[in-house]
């Protein structure tokens, strides 16, 4: 299993300490590093593609120059950062918490530059997601329905490598986000690498640690973590 760690370039991420961790660039059990540059908490306000790209340039021409060791992995839903990025460090891994929902040009460039695409779930934005968490709905039905048709967008996009993430804490109830590690495994049906982002989400009750233990058990092959 491998384990991505996070460095928020934004002044109001959820979790205070991984704003600029650049710690995370010495901890020898992260593979991946998972930059992003607009906070996706409850409530978070809207930043412009300038103000975003501000923020990711300065990191990425240190990145530039930093011994190889590990991967790179961009947290945007944009396609035009995705072009700006590849352009001064070439390939990486692009997370997009909108699975190209967010920019009808994401596909088609991730899969024009061949890059690896981390697909999340989620409903709404920041500041709508917690209205739409919906208790009664079937969430792992859910789940599959919208990466089968990911699936097949990605076909066409001609994305071959691509992660599956499931989005706790994006429009699901505490107990939804429960029920999602603990039927994990459900969600091999794609054949895809499974990452599962607990970092100190709000239904773990400050027990990350815990619900980490418990996605690992249920199949998860990459952690994100604080």
């Amino acid at each position: 299993m491998k384990v991505m760690g996070i460095i928020n370039l934004t002044p109001d991420s959820f979790w205070a300490p991984s704003r600029y961790n650049y710690a995370m660039l010495e901890r020898d059990d992260v593979e991946i590093i998972d930059i992003g540059a607009v906070s996706t908490r409850p409530g978070a306000p809207d930043v412009d593609l300038e103000e975003e790209w501000r923020r990711l340039e300065m990191f990425l021409e240190m990145w530039k120059e930093r011994p190889r060791g590990k991967q790179l992995s961009i947290d945007t839903t944009r396609a035009e950062i995705v072009c700006r990025a590849y352009a001064i460090v070439g390939p990486f891994i692009v997370n997009d918490i909108s699975a190209g929902h967010d920019d009808p040009e994401m596909l088609a460039t991730v899969g024009r530059l061949g890059l690896p695409y981390i697909a999340m779930h989620k409903r709404g934005n920041p500041r709508t997601m917690d209205a739409l968490a919906d208790p009664d709905t079937d969430i792992i039905t859910q789940l599959i329905d919208y990466f089968r048709d990911f699936e097949r967008s990605a076909r066409i996009a001609g994305i071959e490598d691509w992660i599956l993430d499931p989005g706790l804490g994006f429009a699901k109830t505490e107990e939804q986000n429960i029920e999602i590690i603990e039927r994990l495994e459900e969600l091999k049906v794609f054949g895809r690498p499974i990452l599962v982002g607990v970092a100190d989400k709000r239904f773990t009750h400050g027990d990350s640690a815990r619900y980490e233990s418990l996605a690992a058990a249920h199949g998860a092959d990459i952690l994100r973590i604080h």
